[in-house]
């Protein structure tokens, strides 16, 4: 008899993604910057406490408009951790700039503010922190090193939306910020983002390079008779559907942050046990940090062969599955960029970094049965000493 799998993740629904996306189609409007775009858009600039916020296709999308806005260059470096997805060193290197990796802290796998000063160069131009886990990095740390060297923050948030450190929304604290509405986030579109324009300095700029470097948004508020080519630009707007669906996911954010909290909080307590006997670390949350639940990961001990435990959870019909392979390892990581000092902890927590099934309905009965089963993995799955 086969077990039903409990898979990583399932898209959640509000319930009136599809009524949103016929209501925009009656508009007559399915390209971008439609009704709902323009209320995505000023509910982000509530909820981040931004100047403007610009609705993207991707985080991806909205990195290398930050990118864009920076004036990045050949030669240029850009200080970031190895410990992240792809889009944050891809969006920089476009533009012709080194990615200069450093470690990340032990406690919260963010880049570690105390390495950044070192990492420094006269050819700096920006800091890229990552809010793992939708958990705060050290802001404080790192906008002080970024204001004592002239160099622009730019937060991939991509994972932080709604999470906040000290009381701050995360996205909306650095230069510039991204978020990402991917089906593994929060709040979700499939596929899409948002670009975060902290400083007021970039907003008309931001407005031109979202639109094929054109000033359309300025002629549809009516502030200019036409619209012509005037700066480097893409086509970063996503269709009014997507926006359409993601307003629902919006109108619903607190209930669905609350349910992912719970989720969260099921599992801290059920995996103390396991903690306590040394078989796994559970994510530790500085106080000055509030997240938002997105994911439950842990680190395995030290001596457990991470893969086998995917395999054995896998055939006991769980999907848990790793995360990043570190960018400065990687053969594009090599060759494009360069590690600022020793990468030990990146290399070593990136192996035994596991992300259990976390999504709206996942039941209690389901999270226990993670748990039991993750505890037979890793039992198995110790190498002999």
């Amino acid at each position: 008899m086969s077990v039903e799998m409990i898979p990583f993740n399932r898209p959640h629904l509000s319930g009136k993604e599809l009524h949103n996306i016929a209501e925009a189609h009656r508009n007559g409007v399915l390209a971008g910057d439609g009704v709902f775009t323009r209320m995505c858009h000023e509910w982000l600039e509530k909820r981040a406490g931004c100047p403007r916020a610009l609705l993207t296709h991707s985080c991806t999308a909205a990195l290398e408009m930050a990118a864009l806005l920076l004036d990045i260059a050949p030669g240029d470096e850009v200080i970031m951790p190895s410990f992240t997805f792809v889009s944050t060193a891809n969006a920089f290197v476009l533009r012709g700039a080194v990615p200069v990796f450093v470690d990340i802290r032990a406690d919260t796998l963010n880049l570690d503010e105390t390495l950044l000063e070192a990492a420094v160069t006269p050819k700096t131009k920006a800091i890229v922190p990552v809010h793992y886990a939708g958990v705060a990095c050290d802001m404080d740390g790192i906008l002080e090193v970024a204001r004592r060297h002239g160099l622009a923050v730019v937060e991939d948030a991509a994972q932080g939306i709604d999470a906040l450190y000290k009381g701050r929304p995360l996205g909306g604290i650095g230069t510039l910020g991204s978020y990402s509405f991917h089906e593994t986030k929060n709040l979700i579109s499939g596929e899409g983002g948002a670009l975060l324009v902290n400083d007021p300095a970039y907003v008309a700029r931001a407005e031109i390079l979202r639109d094929k470097g054109t000033d359309r948004s300025r002629f549809l508020r009516g502030e200019v008779d036409k619209y012509t080519w005037c700066d480097l630009g893409s086509s970063f707007l996503p269709g009014e559907m997507t926006a359409a669906f993601l307003w629902a996911q919006f109108e619903h954010a607190d209930i669905i942050m609350g349910q992912r909290t719970e989720l969260w909080h099921h599992y801290h307590v059920a995996l103390k046990p396991l903690e306590d006997s040394g078989l796994l670390r559970r994510p530790i949350i500085p106080s000055e940090c509030y997240h938002n639940g997105h994911m439950y990961y842990v680190v395995v001990a030290e001596g457990v062969d991470r893969a086998a435990v995917i395999q054995a959870l896998k055939a006991d019909g769980v999907q848990c599955v790793f995360h990043y392979v570190p960018l400065h390892s990687a053969p594009a990581g090599q060759r494009l960029g360069r590690v600022a000092a020793d990468m030990c902890r990146t290399d070593d927590l990136s192996g035994r970094v596991l992300r259990l099934p976390m999504w709206i309905g996942l039941t209690r009965d389901q999270q226990d049965r993670v748990v039991d089963r993750l505890r037979d993995a890793i039992l198995r799955a110790r190498r002999p000493q």
